[in-house]
């Protein structure tokens, strides 16, 4: 089963993650399918960019956003 997930990259103290398609059961930062954006919480105002053709896509195939995922989509399509 494919998930829409965050992978962890940055330095100590400074992350920042990008939005990826991943199998389930694989490790947060190891191999995936397909980036689909970026997210950066420490700047202000915090970065959200995401390709939605690309999301769309995928989660008509079947991909699944965990709740992190589904809340940050939630959050940036109100206030876009």
């Amino acid at each position: 089963m494919l998930k829409i997930k965050l992978s962890r990259a940055g330095k100590k103290n400074l992350p920042h993650y990008k939005i990826v398609v991943n199998e389930a059961r694989s490790k947060r930062d190891g191999k995936f399918v397909e980036e689909l954006g970026v997210y950066n919480p420490t700047t202000t105002p915090k970065t959200f960019k995401l390709d939605q053709k690309r999301l769309d896509f995928w989660l008509a195939r079947g991909a699944k956003a965990t709740p992190t995922v589904k809340r940050l989509l939630n959050f940036h399509a109100k206030s876009s």
